[in-house]
């Protein structure tokens, strides 16, 4: 299993920069810096959701999951 997170692709279809979000939300530029770059193995419900409150977006838009080829369940 493998969730890859698209928040680069919707901040790009935003037009909102990484500070600008990280100030949004209320989180530093390195931590919203690690979640935009795949960096991390959790996110808080509470940041998901500040994230999708500015961004006008669904946690769907952030987040998607994808089967890994060969590995058994």
């Amino acid at each position: 299993m493998a969730i890859i997170l698209r928040l680069d692709k919707v901040m790009v279809d935003r037009k909102i920069n990484l500070t600008q979000l990280a100030e949004q939300v209320g989180i530093s530029n390195a931590n919203l810096s690690n979640i935009k770059t795949g960096k991390i193995c959790a996110i808080r419900f509470s940041t998901l959701n500040a994230i999708c409150k500015a961004l006008k977006c669904q946690p769907g838009d952030i987040l998607e999951y994808v089967e890994d080829d060969g590995q058994k369940e």
